[in-house]
């Protein structure tokens, strides 16, 4: 029997909790920054057990998979423990800090045969996936230009703070390495293109912030009164130029500081016949345009995508779905294949984690000498 155990209680760690559930697998247990951070979790989220340390995971018997939500910084030595002990894991992204350490995990998964996975959950919007089945199917041509942005303004303000802005947890990229990943994954997702170049300009539109004393929850507002000052240096916002392998081009815009904007990832992805254009915030919808005949909007219906969109699609159409489904969806793929012999690989694993720390990278060189920068 398949048990999952969760390291990271937060915002996101509570999503695959449910998501977990939902699938009707047993979460055993659950690792926070601290005891009373992991004993409050355990309660409020009544799981059986609250785990100390990592290495009481990885000794777990019971425990098949873990799911590791944990600041950005802890990801590679926590995954690099699990997979010793022959734990199959979902990571959230990024993967690692530097692609190095992503082609190590990458190496240490395959050498010992366990489904590794990355968290790019916006892949599995159901829209999303008939946007790539279209783009197979040769419905708008060859692709050969993308614009694309995503914008949220929980980081508008000086006093706005999360462990993300913290660089000895998140890492030196900010915006780009949360969001802009997303952004930039999805869209060769869709469109099949691979990044061969970029240039960047990183932005440090609030260049200080009031620090709480205490820990803030992503997306919620600190109401402390005791804080200090800090100054920024990672980014809050972007601007990447992107060159494609088969000459196509590409135009980003990535911020966290955009007011009125709580979580609009979108994008356009322009042919040589038509064109498909996609809103997070309207995810039952996916445009087509046309030069010679009235543009379309589909709407998500189980019964009239693809197959492989059908697939992330939990009710009729007219139900909406939205965030959480994308991540049932996505851990619904990969605990199938736990159980094969032949694996499917039917979602994002640390090849493409590996593959968006080589593209950030490459945007955090660009940003700093002003100039083009080829991907490795």
């Amino acid at each position: 029997m398949t048990t999952a155990a969760v390291i990271g209680t937060g915002f996101i760690g509570t999503v695959h909790i449910e998501a977990i559930r939902r699938m009707g697998i047993p979460v055993k247990g659950v690792l926070a920054g601290s005891d009373s951070s992991t004993g409050v979790a355990q309660q409020s989220l009544k799981i059986p057990h609250a785990y100390k340390t990592i290495s009481e995971i990885s000794t777990d018997s019971d425990v098949t998979i873990v799911h590791v939500t944990s600041p950005n910084a802890l990801h590679f030595a926590q995954v690099s423990e699990l997979l010793r002990a022959g734990k199959h894991v979902i990571c959230e992204k990024p993967l690692a800090l530097t692609a190095n350490e992503g082609r190590e995990l990458l190496s240490l998964a395959q050498s010992r045969n366990l489904v590794h996975a990355l968290c790019f959950n916006t892949r599995f919007y159901p829209m999303v996936h008939e946007a790539r089945a279209l783009v197979q199917s040769g419905a708008i041509g060859i692709p050969r230009y993308v614009n694309g942005s995503y914008h949220q303004d929980w980081l508008l303000l000086n006093t706005d703070w999360n462990w993300r802005l913290e660089e000895d947890k998140a890492g030196g990229l900010r915006a780009i390495a949360d969001i802009g990943s997303h952004l930039i994954d999805q869209i060769s997702f869709v469109s099949g293109l691979e990044v061969e170049s970029v240039l960047a300009d990183l932005h440090t539109i609030v260049p200080e912030r009031k620090k709480p004393t205490g820990p803030v929850q992503t997306f919620t507002v600190d109401t402390s009164s005791r804080r200090e000052n800090v100054q920024m240096k990672s980014d809050d916002a972007a601007g990447v130029l992107i060159r494609y392998k088969n000459g196509a081009r590409g135009t980003l815009s990535i911020s966290q500081v955009s007011a009125g904007r709580k979580n609009n990832l979108g994008w356009e992805v322009s042919g040589t016949t038509s064109a498909l254009a996609y809103d997070s915030t309207e995810p039952e919808k996916l445009w087509m345009g046309h030069r010679g005949k009235p543009n379309e909007i589909s709407l998500k219906d189980p019964t009239s995508i693809s197959a492989d969109a059908a697939k992330n699609a939990f009710y009729p159409g007219g139900h909406i779905e939205g965030f959480g489904e994308t991540f049932r969806a996505l851990f619904e793929r990969v605990y199938s294949d736990i159980s094969r012999n032949e694996r499917k690989v039917d979602y994002p694993n640390f090849v493409d984690g590996v593959t968006s720390l080589k593209i950030t990278e490459a945007i955090a060189k660009s940003s700093k000498t002003q100039s083009w920068v080829k991907v490795d």
